[in-house]
Order: structure tokens, then C-alpha cells, then sequence
């Protein structure tokens, strides 16, 4: 579903912001990125969804290219991130209907859609509430339904328990986990280790802009923690 291939960003000034990153979600696959602050998560996960510009390397979405075909690959994901800028001035639902505008879902579906995550995330009285008087946690459950509205392919998430409270973050596993049994696949980073390691099928570790540790979580943490596997092959890539 999402396959990096020698993904090289280099920033103005030199700094690499990643190095020759390989990686693959397949269908059905939920796959945490981790990876300490500024190790290259946000980078890579800005090139997935076109956001940044790359000098080496190929991205390919259900196998269209982010590069070649960007309208086309845009229109099977979903991006959430880490601090999700909404229209203030809109209601919760007007900016829904904005967004299965840009997206053409069909008014006739859109409507269960967006009523099923809300009330999955309890947000069903404030739809009609202007986004501005939302707190940062209801502005996420907003995003989140946003995302899955048109029914993407691939559901592309940075950081995206922050901000949610307990109910609301189990809720969000559980749309998660349902969303890749239909065949869909979700990469996002997180540095809440013990969810990653409960609910993905896949791991990456990335430090300083390289890929340092990848695979099912089986193959990553063996009979370890998470945590432990973690820290150690962060502090040998020193």
C-alpha cells in the first residue's frame, strides 16, 4: 500500500533531514514509526503526502507515485497532523461538509459517515458548535473524522494521541484496528511506546534521518519490551 524506497530530503543548508529511508505498509497493516524528536518522523511523513519535495528516491501510494501522479495519490489518503489547523470560523459540520466536498463523497453516504465516528467519538453535540470554541482534543476528534470520511486507502497520522483523552484514545485503536481489517493499511508515528506495541503489526525506528530498526513487531522487540528494544538500538546507533 505505502512503499518508500532510498528516500533522501536534504534541507536548505545542507542538513539531511533523511537518509535513504526503505520501508513498506502492506494492506491491512498498522505501522508505527518512533523514533526520538527530530529523528526524521515529520520529514518523512510531510514527503509521504507531498508536503515536501525530495531529491532521491520514489514514494508510491497503492502504486501510483507521490511525485508523478500527486492529485491522484492524494485522493486515497488521509493526513492527519500533529496539530491539525482547521477553520476556526466554521462549524464542526460545515468543515465535514467542506471536506467530502473536496473529496465527492455523495451526500447520501456522507451523512451515516460522519454520524458513526462522532458518535464513536462523542463529539455528536458539538458538530454544530463553531471550531474556534473547541478544545485541542475535540479539534483532533474533528480531524480524525475528517480523515476517515472519504474512505481512504491509506490513513497517513503524525502523533495522533495527543491531545485525546483515555475513552477517546481507545476509541480512535478501535477505528484504527477496524480500518485495516477492511484491507486499508496506517502509517503513523507516536512516542507512546506501549500503544505502538499493543496495536501495530509493523515497526520502524528512525534516528537522525536513518532507518535504524524495521519489520513485524515480532521480528523488532523479540521477548523484549518495546521500550527496551527502543532504547537500546537508539543509544548502539550512537
Amino acid at each position: 500500500m505505502l512503499k518508500i524506497d532510498h528516500l533522501t530530503k536534504t534541507y536548505p543548508g545542507g542538513k539531511v533531514g533523511v537518509a535513504d529511508l526503505s520501508l513498506e505498509v502492506k494492506p491491512g497493516e498498522i505501522c508505527g514509526f518512533i523514533g526520538h524528536n527530530g529523528a526524521g518522523k515529520t520529514t518523512t511523513i510531510k514527503a509521504v503526502v507531498g508536503l515536501h519535495k525530495f531529491e532521491q528516491g520514489t514514494i508510491t501510494i497503492d502504486g501510483i507515485s507521490i511525485s508523478d501522479d500527486p492529485l491522484k495519490a492524494k485522493s486515497i489518503i488521509a493526513y492527519i497532523p500533529d496539530n491539525p489547523e482547521l477553520y476556526d470560523n466554521l462549524s464542526g459540520m460545515q468543515f465535514l461538509n467542506f471536506v467530502a466536498d473536496v473529496f465527492r463523497v455523495p451526500k447520501s453516504e456522507r451523512k451515516a459517515r460522519i454520524e458513526a465516528c462522532a458518535r464513536e467519538l462523542e463529539i455528536v453535540d458539538s458538530l454544530n458548535n463553531q471550531i474556534a470554541s473547541y478544545s485541542h482534543g475535540m479539534k483532533q476528534k474533528l480531524a480524525i473524522i475528517a480523515a476517515f470520511l472519504h474512505e481512504p486507502k491509506l490513513l497517513i497520522m503524525d502523533e495522533p494521541f495527543v491531545g485525546l483523552d483515555p475513552k477517546a484514545a481507545f476509541s480512535v485503536k478501535k477505528m484504527m484496528r477496524e480500518f485495516c481489517d477492511k484491507g486499508n493499511a496506517i502509517f503513523f508515528s507516536t512516542h507512546v511506546l506501549e500503544v505502538a506495541e499493543k496495536l501495530c503489526d509493523k515497526i520502524a525506528i528512525i534516528k537522525d534521518g536513518k532507518l535504524i530498526a524495521s519489520g513485524t513487531m515480532e521480528e523488532v522487540k523479540g521477548d523484549a519490551s518495546l521500550e527496551e528494544v527502543f532504547l537500546e538500538v537508539t543509544e548502539e546507533a550512537n
